[in-house]
């Protein structure tokens, strides 16, 4: 149910993306659509009853100790991945914003159909 619910979010950012014509909502909803993919990705790392994945020495006294605490533990995998990832949209997001601000000190407007018509 919530994979579903995370593909949800990803279509309503993918609807802003593609339908909407203020270049604002589209950077709106193409941050929706990479949250939606970060919670996803939080998802598939996430197990039930998990322990953080921080090893210290009474994990390593025994090999039945560790055993029992690598199957317990959560993936850090996608949590790096997605770390990694806000970073990025981060960069991104300050991209799209700043381009849409000197669209907007040059044509006076954010809407893509009246720049593309300005456009001579």
């Amino acid at each position: 149910m919530l994979y579903a619910l995370c593909f949800l979010l990803f279509m309503i950012g993918l609807y802003c993306a593609v339908v909407k014509k203020n270049m604002v909502k589209i950077v709106v909803g193409i941050l929706i659509m990479e949250y939606a993919v970060n919670l996803f990705l939080i998802m598939l790392g996430y197990r039930q009853g998990g322990v953080a994945p921080i090893i210290d020495k009474s994990h390593l006294e025994s090999q039945a100790a560790l055993n029992n605490f690598v199957s317990s533990s959560v993936d850090p995998l996608p949590q790096a991945l997605v770390l990694t990832a806000i970073v990025i949209s981060l960069g991104s997001l300050a991209l799209m914003i700043s381009i849409c601000i000197r669209t907007y000190e040059k044509y006076g407007t954010f809407d893509i159909t009246e720049i593309r018509r300005l456009r001579g």
